[in-house]
């Protein structure tokens, strides 16, 4: 039985193998991922290569071995069913559900996440619009497209955000953005890569290249 540290390892080596930009996972990598520090992230993959569960090479990373890999997912899959149930069923925002999440993925009762999935009717994403796996560890196909990547002129749907901080979710609160907004794209500024931006056809507004890059579109 893999312990919380464990498991908290194989979910961010996990959701950093779905980047599409990360072609290595890097201990450095995996350390920001976390707010680790580099000593104790290469204790932990001794750990976990001793274990089975990762195979590391200095030139090629690290990779999930097949059963680490499953681990992994079972994580992640309980994971993004608490933050729909707390969001939905108790009324947290989507800011506040990560954290507590992080504590509830941890409960090991062997049909847990198969009976909170069938409550909550099969959800496909998390609130985040992360893709929920099943049971057999199958999943949605995740977004990638960025609002920095749109064409001038078209209208977007949000589908999911990159930044799931509580700092940026309180942001686009405040600017009444959520899963499903529809953001039309009025101008790329060349200077600073700027988006000005129309939200739910309301009055434009100015945001930055970094906003665009943490929202996913569809």
């Amino acid at each position: 039985m893999n312990t919380f540290s464990e498991e908290n390892y194989l979910k961010s080596i996990f959701r950093l193998s779905q980047m599409p930009d990360v072609k290595k996972i890097s201990t450095s990598a995996i350390a920001e991922s976390l707010g680790n520090n580099p000593a104790s992230v290469v204790d932990m993959i001794r750990k976990l290569s001793d274990k089975q569960l990762i195979e590391y090479d200095k030139k090629k990373g690290v990779k999930l071995t097949p059963q680490g890999q499953k681990d992994a997912i079972q994580i992640v899959r309980k994971h993004r069913l608490w933050e729909v149930f707390l969001l939905e069923k108790l009324g947290y925002r989507w800011d506040e559900i990560h954290d507590i999440a992080e504590e509830l993925e941890h409960i090991k009762h062997h049909d847990l996440a198969d009976r909170l999935e069938s409550f909550l009717e099969y959800p496909e994403y998390d609130p985040h619009g992360d893709p929920i796996p099943k049971a057999n560890g199958k999943m949605a196909k995740s977004f990638s497209a960025s609002l920095a990547d749109g064409k001038v002129g078209n209208t977007y749907r949000v589908a999911a955000v990159r930044d799931t901080s509580s700092s940026f979710l309180q942001y686009l609160h405040k600017l009444e953005i959520s899963i499903g907004t529809q953001i039309r794209l009025i101008e790329q500024i060349t200077f600073d890569q700027s988006l000005v931006i129309s939200i739910n056809n309301a009055e434009p507004t100015t945001v930055s290249s970094k906003f665009g890059e943490n929202i996913l579109i569809s």
